[in-house]
């Protein structure tokens, strides 16, 4: 999927894409030429046929040649592993996705919202039945309008962090249905195609991350025929197959390509430590006790990441095929949980990674021009991701203790 000589060109065109603040168009394509869009489609729908587990080992390694393509990259195998695990499980609504990246098209994730906390199980998005939207609503692709009249929607709202933004075919978005009463709110994901009704803004000029593009997305009453819905559930976490497809592969694909950035640093760490010498003490760098350690520090963190990463998806993939063995693990109400603490503490641990090689490498890597000073940068990208150290320290303390003031009285 990824040889060396692919790998060394896409590395090479990373510091440009840093650099001129674009998007990633020659990478694309030659992943697009190697069926990278294909990866976990099934074989009997023209894919693949990769894992989950086999897409993590792959992107890390992806990131850690180009760290902003692997992140957008994600996007669509999040999309598509969603829908992998949807259909194992026998929800018949993903289909449509796997046929459509067999057939090479790029899927993007549209689900972030400002202020919207809860991410993927809530919206500010609306998302308005189509016999019910005004007559303004944006026009349904040629060839798409079977589901019109009956259970499509329409999408009005502002999604953020939408990478892959200047090239994607199709955007999976949610919305809270505005019909549904509070006491019963409803979301919808669906898939939407390029119209007039979605807007990409040219807003991205980042800190990190650069190449993915990752663009502001108004959506104007964006259609949705029926065929295009993929479910609706409760607001609230849930164990709907869709969505807790996307949250495992979201987290733990996340999680895949910091470490995959955290691997890469710490081996230009070692190149470093060992050609680079003490003038003053009259050995190499690879002999310094305080080299030694941070390096040996570093790679200890990546290791444990790449352990826990490898276990996890190996227990999504058991959940969705039903083959569950020998070391493979079933979470039931948990989950959530171990998904979202993989993907904070292969975060963490990847940007402490990057920190060491830093603090080991010496100051020539302060420069724009060193490989090592744009790792450091991308790497910090994933503070912002969800779910942020903040909901999962939240999520644990209430998986402990309860709802906060329960215990006091007395429930």
């Amino acid at each position: 999927m990824l040889p060396e000589a692919l790998l060394a060109e896409i590395r090479e065109r990373a510091a440009v894409y840093d650099r001129e603040n674009r998007f990633f168009d020659e990478d694309l394509a030659a992943l697009r030429e190697r069926g990278y869009l294909r990866l976990l489609v099934p074989q009997e729908l023209g894919g693949l046929g990769a894992t989950l587990a086999e897409a993590g080992r792959v992107q890390r390694r992806l990131a850690a040649a180009a760290p902003a393509t692997a992140l957008a990259m994600n996007m669509h195998l999040v999309v598509t592993g969603a829908a992998l695990h949807a259909h194992r499980r026998g929800h018949e609504g993903v289909r449509p996705i796997l046929e459509d990246a067999a057939q090479d098209r790029l899927f993007a994730f549209g689900i972030s919202e400002a202020g919207n906390e809860a991410m993927l199980f809530d919206a500010s998005t609306e998302a308005r039945r189509l016999d019910e939207a005004p007559r303004s609503a944006g026009t349904a692709p040629a060839g798409r309008r079977g589901g019109a009249a009956g259970g499509g929607v329409v999408f009005s709202g502002t999604k953020i962090f939408t990478s892959l933004a200047p090239a994607w075919d199709r955007l999976v978005v949610h919305g809270r249905l505005a019909a549904t009463v509070e006491t019963d709110p409803t979301l919808v994901f669906g898939v939407l195609e390029r119209t007039e009704a979605v807007r990409t803004l040219d807003d991205w000029d980042t800190h990190g991350m650069r190449a993915s593009q990752s663009r502001t997305t108004i959506l104007d009453q964006a259609p949705c025929p029926a065929e295009q819905v993929i479910t609706t559930t409760p607001v609230g976490p849930n164990q709907d197959p869709f969505v807790l497809g996307v949250f495992g592969c979201f987290e733990l694909l996340i999680a895949a390509v910091y470490t995959g950035i955290a691997q890469r640093a710490v081996e230009l760490g070692t190149q470093v430590a060992l050609r680079r010498r003490s003038i003053t003490r009259g050995i190499v760098h690879a002999d310094d006790p305080d080299v030694r350690r941070r390096l040996a520090r570093a790679a200890i963190g990546v290791d444990g990441s790449v352990l826990q990463i490898d276990k996890l998806l190996a227990d999504l993939d058991a959940l969705g095929t039903g083959e569950a063995g020998p070391g493979t693990t079933d979470h039931g109400g948990r989950w959530f949980l171990q998904f979202s603490g993989v993907k904070s503490r292969a975060t963490e641990a990847a940007i402490a990674a990057v920190d060491e090689v830093l603090r080991a490498s010496g100051g020539a890597h302060y420069s724009r021009r060193s490989e090592l000073e744009r790792l450091s940068r991308d790497a910090r990208a994933g503070i912002y991701h969800p779910s942020d150290e903040e909901s999962v320290q939240a999520s644990y303390a209430k998986a402990l203790l309860g709802e906060i003031g329960a215990a006091g009285s007395g429930a």
